[in-house]
């Protein structure tokens, strides 16, 4: 007869498969490998960071820790093909400054440089392309970075939705700031610094793929403003931040869960999500938790900080609704649970498939 499990048993052997490192195994690459949920886990780890083998590969945070001559330097890169190129509250110019500063941001980095790399399609407009040009510009400067170096590339009619960007930045890191999954301990609290899921539904309704009449502009802002406040108000009590793009802040909460090996309990009640965002979520059928931001960060802080840390947030352009979410615990370890409105809990797990494609 086959051998019966025990609860605690099935529960201690998913764990364990949860805990291996992913394993690539698909024939074909689909959009879910885009997504930032579990295809993009199995693609990432399980055949590019194993090829590449380095400890500073290995981290798999939102930047490379660099250490040259007495200065941590931190270094990332990103792109860009969102489509529409232009929706309500950006462009994809200033999205792909946004996105490599934010990288850098939550690392503790502040943004030095950036170089930029431009695919071009035949045809493209070139009032279009001026207007992206601008728009890097002056994100960058909002940033308090320079683009410094690039490439130009042009590619046949039909070929690159108008435009792709590539954006790399580095960053600085101040002596003593240390951020990352390690720092995080039980009892710590989670802040989201805003409303959450702005960015993905603005590019749906651009698109004209929802039939509702809603106002809602994507969020993209760089994150720096945000960030060094927390550093300067928290100290070492700020223990890790991320950048919930891809996957949305319920990838970003599975990922410190899983690499701190501590639970994450949030309060959906204290979810700050726009009422337009929350309707556009239930005709689709996605949980606003997994669609993507691209000017919300999320950080882990002590808890006798947390308050002072949220007040400071909603005093600065961009952190008006930023609010305490939930703490760290240390059970379920590498889990993260919703408690609901009715008092009950759920299991909050990575994205699974690709339900809003192309978005960033």
């Amino acid at each position: 007869m086959p051998k019966s499990f025990t609860e605690h048993e099935v529960i201690e052997r998913i764990e364990d498969m949860r805990q291996r490192r992913p394993r690539f195994t698909d024939e074909h690459i689909t959009m879910s490998h885009g997504a930032g949920g579990k295809a993009s886990r199995q693609l990432v780890e399980g055949l590019i960071v194993p090829a590449f083998d380095n400890a500073s590969l290995e981290a798999l945070g939102d930047a490379a820790m660099l250490r040259v001559g007495g200065a941590t330097l931190a270094f990332t890169t990103d792109s860009f093909v969102v489509r529409p190129l232009r929706f309500p509250g950006g462009s994809i110019g200033e999205l792909a400054v946004n996105g490599t500063v934010n990288d850098l941001a939550v690392m503790g980095a502040r943004p030095l440089g950036l170089s930029a790399a431009l695919i071009l399609e035949e045809g493209l407009r070139a009032d279009t392309l001026r207007d992206e040009i601008a728009a890097m510009a002056a994100a960058a400067a909002a940033a308090g970075a320079s683009i410094v170096t690039g490439d130009t590339k042009v590619v046949e009619r039909g070929k690159a939705d108008g435009m792709y960007i590539t954006t790399t930045g580095v960053g600085v890191v101040a002596d003593g700031v240390s951020l990352g999954p390690a720092g995080v301990r039980p009892g710590d609290q989670v802040i989201v610094s805003g409303t959450i899921g702005d960015h993905g539904v603005a590019i749906m309704l651009a698109r004209g793929e929802l039939d509702i009449d809603a106002d809602v502009a994507s969020d993209t802002r760089e994150l720096w403003s945000l960030a060094s406040a927390l550093i300067d108000v928290c100290g070492d009590r700020l223990h890790c931040m991320r950048d919930a793009t891809r996957g949305g802040v319920a990838t970003v909460l599975n990922e410190i869960a899983m690499a701190a090996q501590v639970g994450v309990v949030i309060a959906e009640e204290r979810l700050p999500i726009r009422p337009a965002v929350a309707g556009a979520g239930e005709i689709l059928g996605i949980d606003p938790l997994y669609v993507a931001n691209e000017g919300k960060l999320v950080a882990f802080v002590a808890a006798d900080v947390a308050d002072e840390a949220v007040a400071r947030l909603r005093s600065l352009p961009g952190g008006e609704d930023a609010a305490i979410i939930g703490e760290v615990r240390e059970e379920p370890a590498s889990r993260v649970l919703g408690r609901t409105t009715f008092g009950g809990h759920r299991m909050i797990d990575m994205l699974v498939g690709d339900p809003l494609p192309r978005i960033c």
